[in-house]
């Protein structure tokens, strides 16, 4: 290899892996940092990678990009992996591995690196993810040639090779922690026993529950074409609004989840997330959903949702399986266009209104005032009938 370009973020891991590929391949190395929310300043991360001799350093804002053209078109199909994860850290990952291949093809790389260790999901996300992009790519995965197993190990490198390490990040951290504007997720250490309840202490991006104020939010989101566009009738950037939605869900202690899950690698492991935003947003989504969206439409695009949530969870982004869904998610979006009121209240996001141009639901039909001339009761003996008939034949045919 003679070129590679690394996902870097400037931390002692990613900063003894750029090392470590200097020395270990002898090739030059391309660091890409993305901003994607995360909530850090990414300008220290230049600041190292020039240090260790870096010449051509990657720095881009992918926070709109991310939300429009990853978060939005995922929440419009709404899914869920094993029915609670909105699925924070998988859809981060295929717009860093595309950004790493563009790189790549511009400077000339012949290899890309990321650093996700051998037991997660991330080591597949990334990598299905360039494959699928460009086939003939060279990936390295330090994490699985290395020796260095242990912090003390990494460290030592650190030390050796004069990476500087702050001093309040030479200890080793309780738990760690994967963040952008949809989520923040942490594992590890204290989390590791699912018997334990986490400490207060894990969660970074919203208050305790008990702790939200004592009087509800209101507020309304505007959707045009399943995408949410405004808040409180102020249009927004979704980047914008993704970040309004987390301040809000943040103030009234909504979106924190414990769950065990279950990796694709194989094992089940324990991680506590935040997802305030995502969390009001799903609310919202399904409550504009349920007027604007036909009975059999939305049956059929619930029945495909665990199947498009296991291929995000699993780093199948780039693949026809998941485009071909997407579609599907995308043409049921036509009419889903309206205002949702959502009340926020001690961690819970409740839709308690919906309107919309295209609304399906009649009035007409549903009232129980007398009246009503758009349904004939007796209508329902015919149907009821028909629909008995198949149960009434099985029953005939038991008792024979």
């Amino acid at each position: 290899m003679k070129k590679v370009v690394l996902a870097y973020s400037g931390g002692l891991d990613t900063s003894v892996i750029l090392k470590w590929l200097q020395t270990t391949y002898n090739c030059e190395v391309v660091t890409f940092t993305a901003d994607l929310g995360q909530g850090e300043e990414l300008e220290p991360a230049r600041k190292k990678a020039e240090m260790l001799g870096i010449k051509e350093i990657f720095i881009e804002d992918l926070r709109e990009e991310f939300v429009r053209d990853y978060v939005f078109p995922m929440f419009r199909m709404n899914a869920l992996y094993e029915g609670q994860y909105l699925l924070g850290t998988s859809i981060a990952r295929p717009l860093i591995a595309k950004k790493q291949i563009e790189i790549a093809r511009q400077v000339g790389a012949d290899a890309v690196a990321h650093g996700a260790t051998g037991k997660g999901n991330d080591q597949v996300r990334f990598e299905l993810s360039y494959y699928g992009l460009e086939p003939e790519i060279t990936v390295i995965a330090p994490w699985r040639e290395w020796d260095l197993t242990s912090r003390t190990k990494l460290l030592e490198f650190a030390e050796l090779n004069q990476i500087p390490v702050p001093k309040d990040k030479r200890g080793e951290a309780p738990f760690s922690v994967d963040a952008n504007l949809l989520h923040s997720s942490s594992e590890g250490k204290v989390l590791e026993d699912p018997a334990e309840e986490a400490p207060e202490y894990v969660y970074q991006r919203t208050i305790p529950p008990e702790e939200a104020p004592d009087t509800p939010t209101y507020i309304t989101i505007d959707f045009e074409k399943g995408d949410p566009v405004a808040i409180d009738g102020v249009k927004m950037s979704p980047a914008t609004l993704l970040t309004k939605l987390n301040e809000l869900g943040k103030a009234n202690g909504i979106g924190r989840l414990d769950l065990v899950e279950n990796r694709f690698v194989g094992m089940k492991s324990r991680g506590v997330y935040e997802t305030p935003g995502g969390t009001i947003l799903y609310a919202a989504h399904r409550g504009i959903e349920s007027i604007a969206l036909d009975r059999e439409a939305a049956h059929l695009k619930d029945s495909l949702m665990p199947r498009y949530a296991e291929l995000v969870y699993y780093g199948f982004w780039f693949t026809p399986e998941r485009e071909m869904i997407q579609v599907l998610a995308d043409k049921s979006q036509e009419f889903v266009t309206g205002q949702v009121r959502v009340k926020l209240y001690k961690g819970s996001a409740t839709v308690v209104g919906r309107t919309s141009p295209y609304s399906l639901y009649d009035q007409d039909l549903v009232t129980f005032e007398e009246g009503a001339v758009a349904y004939d009761h007796r209508d329902a003996q015919g149907f009821i009938k028909l629909n008995a008939l198949r149960l009434r034949s099985l029953k005939k045919r038991e008792r024979r």
